[in-house]
């Protein structure tokens, strides 16, 4: 969306519905006071979703260039009906919107800039206590680069999960309360929520140390040279596994499950030759996965890399922007020592490598969009 920032819609009464085969009733007008739990029906739920492509849609449209829209008007403005913002959401969208526009000045000084965004939000599950619902979604972005040149992507995109809560009132309408980012990542571009460090399962002193990559732009090129793998195989698989799972391997991406990321970047590099190395699940010298059981060093973010530079599958490059096609890029982003995630390279132009990668689900992240948004982390680049 470009341009004007969309005002955010006002959403209205429901009517009578059947989901799954049971009646519901219409959800009750204001005014009238409700001594039970309100009905959430279909037409409800509708403007749940609504409100929730609303929402996602103005904060991407706030990295867009010419998209920061109205400022000088509260997200309340304009809303009547029985399902808006709280006050204080929307004074916490309002936030939310201030720190994007600047993540966007950002982003620009680091030659990364989108003239168009598209989203979309998928209701995927509503769950009601009282007089509280919370709300799983989908959110489905794509960005358009501005000014992208010769054989430069034109396009980024990323999914991002998300839990709504809404609270009904004594009149049953419903007021958006609070917004929580459920994938594991973080890793949105549009979000601002710290990604979740990862737990080391064992670490000691003889672990590989992975060396820091500098984050400088222009450094000295490092072409590829060997043809030990098919590194054209590892960026097709990615890029087409990025938001469709492969189902002959498990998705991590569940709560409490850690996040997917190492999972499937050791997929692309198995697609493009990587070969296993049977053994016991914890030994970091060994890796392999498939449906039934994975290593460690196949799915866990610090053991990846334990096991890539124990077993001279990779070597450190000195910089990210070094970074070619089928190498992986990793970053601990509190640096405390511990790696917190894994992304593959699967374009490279004007000097830029782009990564793809899972929790977030995300297709073509230029590395200067990354650094631009972590400053502060810790990055690690191998050459595969």
């Amino acid at each position: 969306m470009n341009g004007t920032r969309r005002r955010l819609p006002i959403l209205g009464a429901a009517a009578t519905s059947v989901v799954a085969g049971v009646a519901l009733l219409p959800n009750w007008s204001a005014g009238a006071a409700v001594l039970d739990g309100p009905t959430v029906d279909a037409q409800t739920e509708a403007t749940f979703q609504r409100l929730a492509d609303a929402v996602f849609t103005d904060r991407t449209d706030a990295l867009v260039d010419g998209g920061q829209g109205d400022r000088d008007k509260p997200l309340t403005d304009g809303f009547s009906g029985d399902v808006k913002l709280s006050s204080g959401m929307a004074r916490a969208e309002d936030a939310t919107l201030s720190a994007l526009e600047q993540r966007k000045e950002k982003l620009a000084k680091a030659g990364e800039r989108y003239s168009k965004a598209g989203t979309t939000v998928t209701l995927n599950d509503t769950r009601v206590t009282g007089r509280t619902a919370k709300v799983a979604v989908t959110e489905t972005t794509t960005l358009t680069y501005a000014r992208a040149r010769g054989d430069a992507p034109r396009t980024t995109g990323f999914q991002a999960r998300h839990e709504l809560t809404f609270k009904a009132d004594r009149q049953g309408d419903w007021q958006l309360t609070a917004i929580r980012d459920t994938e594991p990542g973080g890793l949105a571009v549009n979000t601002l929520s710290r990604p979740a460090p990862v737990k080391v399962t064992t670490a000691d002193d003889t672990m590989p140390n992975a060396p820091r990559a500098a984050t400088t732009r222009n450094p000295a090129a490092v072409p590829k040279t060997a043809t030990t793998y098919d590194y054209k195989a590892m960026a097709a698989y990615a890029e087409k596994h990025w938001n469709v799972y492969n189902k002959d391997y498990p998705d991590f991406n569940g709560q409490g499950a850690g996040g997917d990321c190492t999972n499937f970047v050791s997929q692309a590099l198995k697609a493009g030759g990587w070969k296993h190395v049977p053994g016991y699940v914890y030994d970091y010298t060994r890796w392999f996965g498939n449906a039934d059981i994975q290593s460690h060093s196949f799915i866990g973010v610090n053991e990846w890399s334990w096991f890539a530079q124990n077993s001279k599958r990779t070597k450190p490059l000195a910089n990210v922007y070094q970074l070619e096609v089928g190498d992986v890029l990793q970053v601990d982003f509190d640096k405390d020592g511990s790696k917190d995630h894994t992304m593959i390279v699967t374009y490279k132009s004007g000097g830029v490598p782009y990564v793809t990668y899972h929790s977030n689900n995300t297709l073509r992240r230029s590395v200067a969009s990354l650094v631009a948004s972590y400053p502060n982390a810790y990055y690690y680049a191998y050459r595969s």
